[in-house]
């Protein structure tokens, strides 16, 4: 028996986390592939698509301007609906807490097609943060089938919430798959000469340190994005020798608040986001990694970078219990004391700068692919990663 999986995915996000999971379908013999996206970020997942020679069997292109969480959602939901009536897949693959994800697991679920929830169980405790996420991922695990959590804390989180252990397999998260790879694998240069120069100027051991920021939640906006720029900008003074590596979301909004904070300082570089590949190398040349981001707080511990956590709450405690994460907040004095504490104490870097990675080993696509057959077929049941 072939089993027919279509995986969705909208976002470079769930690109980069998907990816080997479904270039691990394509090799297994066992199983068929079946690709759809839906486009919510078009250029930076177009270009995670390429790095892995991945090509969409369908596009939905869902994206316009101006349009409502719940204009994007419908789409997903009809889009989705009728590439089920016309693919008849055996099961659906769903990755993380997106739009994309709710609306593909619903119109799966109204299909009577099995959900696999990838990167399943991650909770912060409060419905309205992260808004959506916090919302699509609680919702999407009252439908999914199976249940593929990356680590046994998610897991733990799953079981509070009466889901069957028998439908749960601790996986580790595929962004570490991908980021092994893309680390060992790809040759990467820079675009931006600015970034191409701190690369020649580190490689020859002259003095400095790099600051890697990323800031984009949607609870962030207003004040606390102001707080930020604010707070880059009182680094950048305070240390003549440090480079603030800035790659700013294309939201209108974050630039509005961070670009007229950081104007005219001359170790800020504010560049465009970066593809994938760039931005990993970005993050091995990082001293510190200041980010709301979830996935940065997944990656950055892999390679040993002292990770500062610009919320109040977060779905992935697991490096902040190791020691290498930490959530700060958005106050700009916090921020700024935060990032000192770094900058000037040895100690204090040490203390988080230990290359304790949580989340996993690089064999979660292997597992994934497993827990599939394990759940679908006759296969045997794959052990659990153990974070």
């Amino acid at each position: 028996m072939t089993l027919r999986i279509m995986t969705i995915y909208g976002t470079r996000p769930e690109a980069i986390k998907v990816a080997p999971i479904i270039k691990a379908i394509e090799t297994d013999p066992g199983l068929e592939s079946v690709v759809a996206v839906t486009g919510q970020h078009r250029d930076m997942l177009d270009q995670v698509n390429t790095i892995f020679q991945i090509v969409p069997d369908h596009d939905l292109d869902i994206m316009s301007a101006g349009q409502t969480l719940n204009g994007i959602i419908a789409k997903v939901i009809t889009g989705v609906d009728g590439l089920l009536e016309s693919e008849e897949p055996d099961a659906v693959i769903v990755q993380g807490d997106t739009s994309t994800v709710m609306g593909a697991a619903v119109a799966a679920f109204n299909r009577q097609v099995p959900v696999i929830h990838l990167e399943a169980g991650l909770r912060s405790g409060d419905i309205n943060s992260p808004f959506p996420e916090e919302a699509n991922r609680k919702l999407t695990s009252q439908i999914a089938t199976l249940h593929l959590a990356p680590t046994v804390t998610s897991k733990a989180n799953l079981t509070r919430e009466d889901v069957s252990e028998n439908d749960i397999v601790v996986t580790g998260n595929s962004v570490i798959d991908t980021l092994l790879f893309a680390t060992n694998h790809l040759e990467v240069t820079f675009d931006d000469p600015r970034l191409e120069e701190l690369q020649r100027a580190m490689d020859a051991g002259e003095p400095g340190r790099v600051l890697l920021v990323t800031a984009h939640r949607r609870e962030n906006l207003g004040t606390a994005m102001e707080d930020i720029g604010a707070a880059v900008a009182d680094l950048a003074r305070k240390y003549p020798d440090l480079t603030v590596v800035f790659p700013i979301h294309k939201n209108p909004k974050v630039r509005a608040s961070i670009q007229p904070a950081v104007e005219g300082l001359g170790n800020v570089i504010l560049i465009e986001p970066l593809a994938y590949a760039e931005f990993t190398r970005a993050l091995s040349l990082a001293d510190i990694v200041l980010t709301d981001s979830g996935g940065v707080q997944e990656e950055a511990p892999s390679l040993g970078k002292p990770v500062l956590v610009m919320r109040e709450n977060t779905e992935r405690p697991e490096a902040v219990v190791a020691g290498t994460v930490k959530l700060i907040g958005t106050h700009r004095q916090r921020l700024v004391d935060e990032v000192s504490l770094l900058l000037d104490s040895q100690e204090a870097y040490a203390g988080m700068a230990n290359a304790v990675n949580p989340y996993g080993d690089g064999r979660a696509a292997e597992r994934t692919i497993g827990a599939i057959k394990w759940k679908f077929t006759e296969g045997d049941r794959p052990d659990d990663f153990a974070d």
